[in-house]
């Protein structure tokens, strides 16, 4: 009995955190990577040791990842689209840029350009 209660507490001890920064006070925070610490402040100690000797941050979120809520099997079906909006992405219109092109060397062709001084030389 008293070896699970050692066991217990050896996998309880540590937590796992994530940690998040950002570079300069006006750009997003991103993940950086995630760390086993004892307590908050010794996952903040930990971050700053391991992260900020690399390069300059303006701000460090360290979060306990049991505090994190990702989204079920389940409830990921509903990020699915319900109805259908294809017309709103811009596949199909690829071909347009060659009509363009084939539309401008139409028009301005060598005798296009010369009728505007004034009359094609024949």
């Amino acid at each position: 009995m008293k070896g699970e209660e050692e066991m217990t507490q050896e996998n309880t001890f540590y937590q796992e955190f994530e940690v998040f920064s950002r570079r300069t006070p006006s750009s997003s925070f991103q993940h950086q990577f995630s760390l086993l610490a004892p307590n908050e402040d010794m996952a903040l100690v930990m971050a700053q040791e391991n992260f900020m000797r690399r390069e300059p941050v303006a701000d460090i979120w360290v979060v306990n990842r049991k505090h994190i809520r990702g989204l079920s099997t389940d409830e990921k079906a509903i990020l699915k689209r319900l109805d259908n909006k294809d017309y709103r992405t811009t596949k199909g219109y690829g071909y347009l840029r060659k009509k363009w092109r084939h539309y401008e060397q139409i028009m301005f062709d060598e005798k296009e350009i010369l009728s505007w001084a004034g009359g094609v030389k024949k």
